[in-house]
């Protein structure tokens, strides 16, 4: 490992100390490091880092010259990194400073053991696939960015009333949702978002792509889960001429005239698992299924 990028979301510190041992450890072993650009400038006015660094600012600062990229913060601020990778195949890891931390896994206390892990190559890659969108006709937001490592998700916007969203399969019809929106999560996004509407937690490496209504106003619409080499078509009809679409933390507002086609992305992000690392062993962590009392024994 010779050069990394550090990515923080550059609203607020809350994790110096864990820049400065995650900075301390790899300045030890001569690494190169670069900061995005309004983090790092971030930590300058906060008087944070103690010598300067090179920075990046875009996509095209970053380059497949670098062996990992670094996130300080929560789940939130990986979906944000991502936008940097792309397609780099930059390998991601995330220290955990946020709350839930699916994909943020190394705990803020463990940088050092981690960085260990990483030069002894105790690890490996798990490929996770992300969702591409394109609309018709084209819409602006999603021209260059129209990709989610979570979900994409269609929703009402200033109203309080159900949308319906016609939904076609390969171009099948499937059927049309009333509901207050509908969620089309990767495997990596049915911890979120589609988890709090009821969706299924499928594994990260699962080919599969799921289908959750948000409130469906028909009860008998229950979360389907697809092949992931499905081509998805939606069709939004509501009062209101606009409706929001999401992709993962970024959201736009179409007209109700726009389909949305969606499939997976001709790319994947390179997530870092540790040795001491696990999926499963995340999940029972992270939704407290070692919790019950009749699994003490176990």
């Amino acid at each position: 490992m010779k050069k990394v990028a550090i990515y923080g979301q550059a609203y607020t510190i809350s994790a110096e100390k864990e820049i400065k041992t995650l900075l301390s450890v790899l300045n030890k072993h001569h690494i190169v490091v670069f900061f995005e650009q309004d983090f790092y400038n971030l930590l300058i006015k906060q008087h944070s880092l103690d010598k300067k660094y090179p920075t990046y600012a875009h996509f095209d600062d970053l380059s497949d010259s670098f062996d990992m990229l670094f996130t300080i913060g929560g789940d939130g601020t990986i979906l944000r990194a991502v936008t940097y990778i792309r397609n780099l195949d930059i390998p991601i890891l995330g220290i955990n400073t946020g709350r839930l931390g699916f994909l943020a896994t190394v705990h803020k206390d463990l940088i050092e053991e981690a960085v260990d892990l990483l030069l002894k190559k105790e690890y490996t890659i798990q490929e996770r696939t992300l969702l591409e969108i394109k609309t018709t006709p084209e819409t602006q937001e999603f021209s260059e960015i129209n990709f989610a490592l979570n979900e994409i998700t269609v929703a009402r916007r200033n109203t309080t009333s159900m949308i319906g969203v016609k939904t076609y399969l390969d171009g099948e019809y499937l059927t049309n949702y009333w509901a207050d929106g509908l969620i089309i999560a990767t495997p990596t996004g049915s911890t979120g978002y589609s988890l709090s509407c009821h969706g299924p937690v499928i594994l990260p490496n699962s080919k599969s792509l799921i289908i959750t209504p948000i409130a469906p106003h028909n009860l008998n619409a229950r979360p389907m889960i697809i092949p992931d080499g499905t081509s998805i078509e939606l069709k939004v009809s509501a009062r209101e001429k606009d409706y929001l679409v999401t992709l993962d933390s970024r959201i736009a507002t179409v007209n109700q005239e726009t389909s949305i086609f969606i499939k997976k992305a001709p790319f994947t992000i390179k997530s870092i698992v540790l040795k001491n690392q696990s999926y499963l062993k995340t999940l029972r962590s992270k939704l407290l299924w070692g919790e019950d009392t009749r699994n003490e024994a176990l």
